[in-house]
């Protein structure tokens, strides 16, 4: 399956440790935060001691390794927001995209923004149940924390293999 390709699996998991790091962070920093994945690792934004990402990251990947795979989603996820996105766009433009006159179109807008709506509200169990099954990989096989490095004031890399 294309999921298990290496190169994806290890952003996949990559991804999902992200998340639990954020949880681990999270509990102690109100602030903004944020990541971003790739295959060798993630990056973390926010206002965090390298010591505490190394404490975050350690515990996030023994408790993803201890079956907590609810810890690998995230509300905050761009998988979330793209799903929102996508799919209300998509369901208020099928409305209007048949309309051949301004007239129409306008008479039209209040059923689009409907199903818009109706896009909004599908959109949070799917943007879950993609980061679940998609964008994220609960079981951590082999992986490690090999170094965490201060980038510059408020992001750090975390690198994995």
């Amino acid at each position: 399956m294309i999921l298990d390709l290496p190169f994806i699996l290890e952003t996949r998991r990559n991804h999902a440790l992200e998340h639990a790091t954020l949880h681990m962070l999270s509990r102690t920093h109100k602030g903004r935060m944020a990541g971003h994945s790739n295959p060798t690792g993630f990056f973390l934004l926010g206002d965090f001691s390298t010591l505490e990402v190394w404490s975050a990251a350690t515990e996030a990947l023994e408790r993803l390794r201890g079956g907590e795979s609810g810890l690998a989603i995230h509300a905050g996820c761009g998988t979330n927001l793209a799903t929102t996105v996508l799919l209300s766009a998509t369901l208020a433009w099928s409305v209007l995209r048949g309309a051949k006159s301004t007239l129409t179109k306008i008479l039209l807008v209040p059923l689009a923004v409907a199903f818009a709506v109706v896009g909004v509200l599908l959109s949070r169990p799917l943007g879950t149940w993609l980061q679940k099954n998609v964008t994220t990989e609960a079981l951590m096989g082999h992986m490690q924390i090999v170094d965490i490095i201060p980038v510059r004031k408020g992001v750090h890399r975390v690198i994995t293999q």
